[in-house]
């Protein structure tokens, strides 16, 4: 097998060192250059035509976020940012997975080489992730142009067969209508009289199809100009909730959550908990993003907070994330540092176990782009309780189609959904 070809991105000799190292620890790949900042990355990307790059976040000239959206208008490719631990890098990286990073690496502590080891590990899972990634989705989309040539052939054939086997006009010649002579005795008949004699045909009443009016008015419903969402009440922005959404997303989530959560109007009558596996600090930074787009107030998560219908809490880095219900009847948050769950903490599993004992919620479980199955099994549970609805992302959208498959593949979901219609669907069963 012929390896894959990494252009590696960093404006420090050192690390481009390091990082060619890690990744070609593994014989499936192979670094084929490296570039000093982002010019020289797009230069070398347009040449060279690697499979995947390494980008440097933080570079001089030009940086990793600049030369990330240039790549992707040219010559878009799976690209994996490798992060700083600033705030600036922070809110950079995940700028740049909005904007078609395939995902993120913090750069390593270059004190410990057992964390040196760690990120490399992690990046290699990341790299084999990307290109199979990228090799289902061509799989994916080769099945369904193949499909769509099919349908279309099949149509042609149709309206050939249909053509051929159309009956030859005929010319007929009209027959000349027969002339009768009423005897000059008899006065003609009323048309009432012929038509009891069968001499002419009844002429039918005329019927309105025009539709009848509403026998009462349309609900919100059913109105068409009603919103599309009912807005929450005060009870519910005091925290007397009766309907909760969790959605919870991995690789790719970041850009999957802003195409979502600004969509969703202010007035959602629920609250929107989120799991999206990001290390700590990083989703603070995702938490103030995601509030810039979306009409929700979007914060992350702390303990003890009371959910409030038109919120969306994103659980922190490095947190597991539950609901409870507290003695006063109100629902809150509870954050803890248990052991990691499927691998992650904050572990979507986690939290959607949390939400099984709620019956009293209206519950609405969504599981988006993401490696792996976390977030699967609860879902199944759930959905066998009886929960109100589960969503799962089609293959079309996904980043990375891994824990919605899980789901589907469980038969515990009641709506696959492509990202952009997420949203609507939503609105719908909350509403």
């Amino acid at each position: 097998m012929t390896p894959y070809k990494v252009i590696v991105v960093d404006d420090s000799a050192f690390m481009r060192k390091i990082f060619s190292d890690l990744i070609e620890k593994d014989p499936a790949f192979q670094v084929i250059d490296t570039a000093v900042n982002g010019r020289d990355a797009v230069e070398k990307i347009t040449r060279l035509k690697p499979d995947i790059v390494t980008m440097d976040v933080e570079m001089p000239e030009m940086n990793g976020l600049e030369a990330l959206k240039l790549i992707m208008a040219e010559y878009p490719l799976p690209v994996i940012m490798l992060s700083g631990i600033n705030e600036e890098g922070m809110k950079e990286t995940i700028i740049a997975l909005e904007s078609g990073a395939f995902d993120f690496i913090r750069k390593p502590s270059l004190t410990y080489s057992q964390h040196i080891e760690q990120v490399g590990d992690a990046l290699l899972e990341q790299l084999k992730a990307a290109m199979s990634a990228r090799e289902r989705r061509a799989a994916f989309k080769a099945k369904e142009q193949k499909k769509q040539q099919k349908q279309q052939q099949n149509t042609e054939d149709l309206t050939t067969l249909t053509a051929a086997s159309a009956p030859s006009k005929v010319r007929r010649t009209k027959p000349e209508p027969v002339k009768r002579q009423a005897p000059l005795s008899k006065k003609p008949e009323s048309a009432a009289k012929r038509q009891e004699n069968g001499l002419e045909p009844k002429r039918e009443k005329l019927v309105s199809f025009m539709p009848k009016p509403p026998q009462k008015p349309l609900t919100v419903e059913e109105s068409p100009a009603a919103p599309a969402y009912a807005p929450a009440s005060s009870h519910e922005q005091r925290g007397d909730i009766h309907q909760i959404v969790a959605i919870g997303c991995s690789t790719g989530g970041p850009r999957a959550l802003k195409a979502v959560l600004e969509k969703i109007p202010a007035g959602l009558s629920a609250p929107v908990v989120i799991v999206q596996h990001m290390p700590p600090n990083f989703t603070k930074s995702l938490a103030q993003r995601l509030n810039s787009f979306s009409g929700l107030e979007v914060t992350e998560a702390e303990h003890g907070m009371v959910l409030k219908a038109g919120c969306a809490y994103v659980a922190p880095g490095g947190k597991h994330m539950r609901v409870a219900q507290s003695a006063g009847g109100r629902y809150t948050l509870m954050l803890s540092e248990d052991e990691p769950v499927n691998g992650h903490r904050p572990s979507v599993d986690v939290l959607f176990e949390s939400l099984l004992p709620l019956s009293g919620l209206k519950r609405h479980a969504v599981l988006m782009t993401g490696m792996g199955s976390d977030g699967a099994r609860m879902m199944k549970r759930l959905y066998d309780s009886g929960v109100n609805s589960t969503f799962a992302e089609s293959e079309e959208t996904c980043v990375v189609y891994g824990m919605p498959r899980s789901a589907v593949e469980l038969h515990c979901v009641s709506h696959v959904l492509p990202l952009q219609e997420i949203a609507a669907g939503l609105v719908r069963a909350v509403k």
